[in-house]
């Protein structure tokens, strides 16, 4: 009894066989690196690679047609639901696969709830802004028809802001701050560590970042019995107790005066002495430095 052909073998002769095909080499060529992967065990992983590499060097060169003035240091094109990640110098903006659409600003993974942009960015440059909205990108002065997005003053006035919408925690004496924040961000948790550290006197301001789930969760620290321990609750992902209701017109404050202001993410830091704004996580050294700047003019 003759025994079947082995499945790469035959998946070889299919190949020699489509290869002589007047409209099947692509196929013949598809089918022989699977034959190659059948018979030596090896995955498709290098196959999946080039076809990346070829897309990512097709963006490069329609980038370089339409923004010939915009110095080009890396694109990543898997994941990001079909964008291309395109690093310039210090800046990030997206693009689809035919470098026809731009997009500048920051893409989240709503599942993760992680800021994806941010991350990036930080990857890149520790010292950048991360997690604040991204800056426009030297794209805006190759392509007059490119999205914009308004950056965030230097100064701002909080004196215009009520109470209502502010949380306090930390010793009195401390550094003091004021932090425009979202409790499911992950850089905003990272940040209350690092104010601790220092000692700083915090004002938290919640916005809603997130949508929905984050104003119900700011809702619930600001109208616990002690939003300073609800509030570390929240960022540890601790489950609230329904609180009983309470003013909460102080978050819509916040909201308002953020999206005013141009702050299109979170934390950020405003340094109630003079007002400058800092958007993005700082290390404890980073913002103590920051917070003691000005303290003779307090």
């Amino acid at each position: 009894m003759t025994s079947k052909p082995h499945f790469a073998e035959r998946l070889r002769t299919r190949a020699r066989t489509l290869s002589h095909s007047r409209w099947t080499k692509p196929v013949a060529a598809t089918l022989a690196v699977l034959a190659l992967s059948g018979a030596t065990g090896w995955g498709v992983a290098s196959f999946a690679q080039g076809t990346s590499a070829a897309t990512t060097e097709a963006v490069r060169e329609a980038l370089k047609v339409r923004l010939p003035k915009t110095a080009i240091d890396a694109i990543v094109c898997k994941g990001l639901g079909g964008l291309c990640e395109v690093a310039s110098k210090q800046t990030l903006f997206y693009v689809d696969r035919t470098a026809r659409y731009l997009v500048i600003g920051r893409v989240y993974d709503m599942e993760t709830r992680q800021d994806l942009t941010a991350a990036r960015l930080l990857e890149l440059n520790p010292d950048l802004l991360a997690a604040g909205a991204a800056r426009r990108s030297e794209a805006d002065s190759d392509n007059s028809s490119a999205p914009t997005h308004a950056a965030a003053p230097t100064t701002v006035d909080l004196s215009k802001l009520s109470d209502k919408g502010a949380i306090h925690w930390g010793p009195k004496d401390g550094p003091r701050v004021t932090v425009f924040s979202d409790f499911h961000c992950g850089y905003c948790k990272k940040l209350e560590a690092e104010l601790k550290a220092i000692g700083a006197r915090v004002e938290e301001r919640p916005i809603s970042i997130f949508g929905a789930d984050s104003r119900k969760l700011a809702e619930q620290v600001l109208c616990a019995r002690r939003p300073e321990v609800s509030l570390r609750m929240a960022y540890a992902g601790v489950a609230l107790a329904s609180a009983k209701s309470c003013d909460v017109t102080g978050l819509d404050e916040n909201e308002a005066f953020a999206k005013a202001h141009g702050f299109g993410g979170t934390p950020v830091i405003v340094r109630p002495s003079d007002g400058a704004v800092l958007e993005g996580y700082r290390p404890a050294e980073a913002l103590r430095a920051f917070l003691t700047a000005n303290m003779k003019t307090r």
